[in-house]
């Protein structure tokens, strides 16, 4: 009897595959956004708010590092392997994070290492102050309403470093992981790991993903193969576009395009590391606003805001 291989198997026969998802690297997931955030805060127009979330962005490294003692709880791996693989779902679901018992932990000590900073503007200090002053079930309550997209609840300028602790939470869990363990969605939009929106897709020039767009999530920073030219929400490949910002140095980062879609009126951004070794989509996405503002004034939604700026989904 002839057995049927699994997708990772699959793979593995195959040198020239394209790998169809890039997990982080968890030594350096938050060090590298924090690089990368500093250098795109060079003249940029929100350069300040570059360079605090840098900061936030290296404060998620260590609690990162931290979480690395915690021992792998093989049970739980396994099951959540067995269960993604069976049911075709996220190997985890970040909408369910709320309940790890870190979370709360991570979010005090990311609040405690930025309050030790020197530079901080006052409203800063005020509102680091007011998040750590809040109960538990408080922030449940804003960490459930961010998960869930329940923007009415939502304090926006508190959003990203509640935000910062459950993409710790995330990462640490999907790292434990394996490429082989991940399993292929139904929904192709979506993130394999953990069920998130991506932040935008990025057009990889390195090893065997050279030439090809991957989707980066913007809470566990997997990676997961899409075909380019093709709508990331709709899955239309009839009517996608290319806009850009004529002035590069303006646009705050040389490689953003905005890849628009006819089908659905939706759009994300594109990046292209053969015009920038160095692009993080998450942070290139923050120093590229520019973009943004001009979207905002076409007939197309982005449907995912960037993490580390909280902004209610467009439609």
């Amino acid at each position: 009897m002839q057995r049927i291989l699994e997708p990772g198997e699959i793979e593995a026969l195959d040198h020239n595959a394209i790998p169809r998802v890039r997990l982080p690297q968890r030594i350096n997931i938050f060090s590298n956004r924090a690089q990368r955030l500093r250098q795109l805060a060079a003249g940029n127009p929100i350069g300040d708010y570059l360079k605090l979330m840098a900061s936030l962005a290296e404060t998620q490294q260590q609690a990162l590092n931290e979480l690395a003692r915690e021992p792998d709880d093989q049970a739980q791996v396994q099951a959540s392997n067995n269960l993604a693989q069976t049911h075709l779902m996220p190997l985890i679901l970040a909408t369910d994070q709320v309940r790890s018992p870190h979370w709360q932990a991570i979010l005090d000590q990311l609040l405690e290492q930025l309050a030790k900073s020197t530079d901080l503007p006052p409203q800063l200090t005020q509102l680091i102050e007011h998040i750590r002053q809040s109960s538990p079930n408080q922030h449940d309550s804003q960490a459930e309403a961010i998960l869930r997209r329940n923007n009415e609840i939502i304090d926006p300028a508190s959003a990203p470093f509640y935000t910062a602790a459950l993409q710790v939470i995330c990462s640490d869990l999907v790292t434990r992981f394996q490429v082989r363990d991940v399993p292929l969605l139904d929904t192709p939009g979506l993130c394999p790991c953990c069920g998130s929106m991506p932040v935008a897709s990025v057009v990889r020039m390195d090893g065997q993903s050279q030439g090809h767009r991957y989707l980066q999530c913007g809470m566990c920073a997997a990676e997961w193969h899409m075909v380019r030219i093709k709508c990331t929400y709709c899955d239309s490949t009839q009517g996608i576009a290319y806009q850009s910002i004529e002035d590069e140095q303006a646009a705050g980062a040389a490689s953003a395009k905005a890849e628009t879609c006819d089908a659905c009126h939706s759009w994300l951004k594109i990046f292209y590391q053969e015009k920038d070794p160095y692009v993080e989509p998450v942070a290139d996405d923050l120093a590229s606003l520019t973009l943004d503002l001009l979207m905002g004034e076409t007939a197309y939604v982005r449907r995912q805001g960037n993490p580390l700026l909280w902004q209610a989904a467009e439609g």
